[in-house]
């Protein structure tokens, strides 16, 4: 997905190739086959070294843990995302301290995330900074300690849609990457099964200038906890493809390039000149280049199904079968209970809070034959995915 770097991409490609058959081996399960053959994949073959031929289909990834109930990236909305039986956790949208340190946030900014403005103390840190080219104002994680964004707490980050959530604010503090290392070993411990992570670098062209490269902080860390293997239960994941070709050269952990909308363009492409966009990188030939250093991609929903000028849903897109071709997963993004998130023919009245006809939704999108998808609510997506595989 980033501009062409044949030298980054052929020293790992002996090891990529191995473990995208072995991924196209998983998914081809899904392809073609009745929900019965389905649902004799294995639930969890918990320790059996399969990696992701371990998780079952369709995955069903937890959001920032179950950010459809808890406040976003706190350990209350990871250990939710488990306990509603989410098969994958995103814990951890990774950005980095002012010392160096990798936190879970989804964005660098933090006003809208936990409760800095209602600390005095750090009045005089908020400023406006132009992050990936779009001038934003608030609080940045780069500017404080880790010491300091300890004292935070963690609050809803679309109370309109979610005010019961609101009832959580104030109660988890920001945790650290390295804490979520710890806790999936811990939960798997208590849990008597392994659980996985799905964490991002965030914005790693902008961290890179500010000399808080991310690649290398999480590649030491899953070094240091024994995580960096193409069976350990943590996926990565990256906007910029330049972010996946960096850690495809440190770490041989399963890695998935996120993919926006058709029209846009990943920033690390803006930052180097590249003039593709979206759209060039999910046609046959930027899937086979993505193929090469990526096992998987995790495009918007509307990649797999666009929608028509009202919003309803229009026809399927050929990337699903194009993705599957050359072995790569997929794992959109984002299913959400909530009206507003849910393609029109599917909403219920006009509340912004109010549950649409989500299990409607889950069934068209499943019958394309994505691998997983991100949610908001797993507890929604695995009766979901239980009806669509009851066929």
């Amino acid at each position: 997905m980033d501009k062409d770097q044949a030298n980054e991409q052929t020293q790992g490609t002996g090891r990529r190739a191995l473990l995208g058959a072995a991924v196209l081996g998983a998914g081809g399960a899904v392809l073609g086959l009745p929900g019965a053959a389905r649902a004799a994949e294995p639930r969890a073959a918990a320790h059996g070294g399969r990696g992701v031929k371990s998780l079952p289909k369709p995955t069903i990834i937890g959001h920032r843990g179950s950010s459809g109930y808890r406040p976003e990236h706190t350990f209350g909305s990871y250990n939710l995302a488990l306990d509603l039986g989410a098969d994958v956790v995103e814990a951890g949208d990774l950005v980095p301290t002012r010392d160096g340190h990798l936190v879970c946030r989804h964005e660098p900014e933090i006003g809208g995330t936990t409760d800095v403005a209602s600390h005095p103390e750090f009045a005089g840190r908020r400023t406006t900074k132009v992050l990936d080219g779009v001038p934003t104002t608030g609080w940045f994680t780069e500017d404080f300690t880790l010491a300091e964004l300890k004292t935070l707490r963690a609050v809803e980050r679309i109370p309109a849609n979610r005010p019961h959530n609101t009832l959580y604010n104030g109660r988890w503090e920001i945790p650290t990457f390295e804490e979520v290392l710890k806790w999936q070993d811990e939960q798997t411990r208590r849990r008597g099964r392994q659980v996985w992570i799905y964490p991002e670098t965030k914005h790693p062209t902008y961290f890179r200038k500010l000399g808080l490269g991310l690649e290398e902080r999480v590649a030491k860390l899953l070094r240091k906890y024994g995580k960096d293997g193409r069976n350990s239960p943590v996926i990565l994941q990256s906007f910029e493809p330049s972010s996946i070709q960096k850690l495809n050269q440190l770490v041989d952990n399963p890695l998935v390039v996120l993919l926006s909308t058709a029209d846009s363009r990943p920033y690390d492409f803006v930052e180097a000149g590249d003039p593709r966009t979206v759209a060039d990188l999910i046609t046959p030939k930027g899937l086979r280049e993505m193929a090469g250093y990526a096992q998987g991609i995790g495009p918007t929903l509307d990649l797999v199904i666009p929608k028509n000028a009202d919003g309803t849903l229009a026809e399927p897109t050929t990337l699903v079968a194009d993705a599957h071709k050359v072995g790569l997963i997929l794992h959109p993004y984002t299913m959400r209970n909530e009206n507003p998130f849910l393609p029109a023919e599917y909403r219920k009245g006009t509340a912004p809070d109010a549950y649409g006809d989500v299990f409607g939704a889950f069934r068209t999108y499943f019958a394309t034959g994505i691998d997983g998808v991100f949610t908001d609510n797993a507890d929604t997506g695995v009766l979901a995915r239980a009806d669509f595989l009851a066929g």
